[in-house]
């Protein structure tokens, strides 16, 4: 046998232990196997992403509505579509669509405690993306009358402090909170441009009927109806306050804690003087009315933008 035929059969032999192990190239044979390497993982990515390497679409927005009282959610609440209702703490949630946004409503009842746990269980149950909260509310700016809105720019609460043998004097509710609430200024915006388009109920007058007038003001919240002058001119002196009322600057503050955008929409029921309590039982519901349409119409604005 010669010496090339020998060559020829170890060649075959080789082929038959490891074929396609050979290269001709040097290295060929961890050249080889790092190419199939690169395949395997290849084909490994491949079938890794239908199963859950995919990005899972964002959840659709939903807007949560809080009132003090079911009155001022009555509107709200006859126009809500796919209505659903869960119940939290006795606290009854409806979730639902208005004028195309995916919306969920709740009634706090009356008082800071009662507005505060509701905006807790509202944030940690459904985690809205923005929080309006609608109603009535005493007027402290003396050129606003019953039926005219004021948007919260700011919030505070007007009856958390010290007295002192100076009076009484403001304080924020910790270290690190900001004695205001200030609304973020997308709401503001959005606010404003639907009071434009709202169909707001028109105002009564000695001279005859006006369309309301929407600011943006300084709305102060306290466990305590007014019906005060004397009271009334101090929250104008102290905190240059617009309205009065007695749950949003707790909510506000919860979405502050919690970084979620808080506006806090008040109508104007009374005049936070001797007369408040005749005054907010004969316009409570024409007010709460007023503010149901200017929240529609922003809903309508925040179903446009998502």
């Amino acid at each position: 046998m010669s010496d090339q035929t020998s060559v020829d059969r170890q060649r075959k032999d080789d082929d038959i232990v490891c074929p396609g192990c050979r290269s001709s190239a040097p290295g060929g044979f961890l050249t080889t196997l790092t190419r199939r390497g690169a395949w395997l993982a290849v084909f490994l990515l491949l079938i890794a992403v239908p199963l859950g390497c995919a990005e899972e679409p964002k959840p659709e927005p939903v807007t949560g509505i809080l009132a003090a009282m079911p009155i001022e959610l009555q509107m709200l609440e006859g126009q809500l579509q796919g209505k659903r209702t869960e119940t939290f703490l006795d606290v009854a949630f409806h979730t639902g669509a208005l004028n195309g946004r995916k919306v969920v409503l709740a009634a706090s009842g009356v008082g800071k405690v009662n507005a505060a746990m509701t905006a807790t269980l509202l944030l940690d149950h459904f985690q809205p993306s923005e929080v309006l909260f609608t109603g009535v509310a005493g007027g402290v700016n003396p050129e606003l009358a019953p039926g005219d809105i004021v948007i919260g720019e700011k919030t505070a609460q007007h009856d958390y402090g010290e007295w002192t043998s100076a009076g009484f004097r403001p304080q924020p509710t910790g270290k690190m909170m900001p004695l205001f609430m200030t609304a973020p200024e997308r709401l503001l915006a959005i606010a404003e441009a639907a009071s434009k388009d709202a169909a707001l109920d028109k105002v009564p007058t000695t001279q005859g009927e006006r369309r309301p007038r929407v600011i943006r003001g300084v709305i102060v919240t306290g466990d305590v109806f007014i019906a005060s002058p004397a009271k009334n001119a101090e929250l104008r002196q102290v905190f240059k306050a617009d309205a009065v009322e007695m749950e949003g600057a707790a909510v506000a503050q919860i979405c502050w804690r919690q970084q979620v955008p808080c506006l806090i929409i008040r109508c104007l029921s009374d005049k936070a003087d001797a007369a408040a309590s005749a005054d907010f039982e004969q316009f409570v519901k024409a007010a709460a009315t007023n503010s149901a349409k200017l929240t529609l119409s922003m809903l309508s604005l925040l179903a446009k933008s998502k």
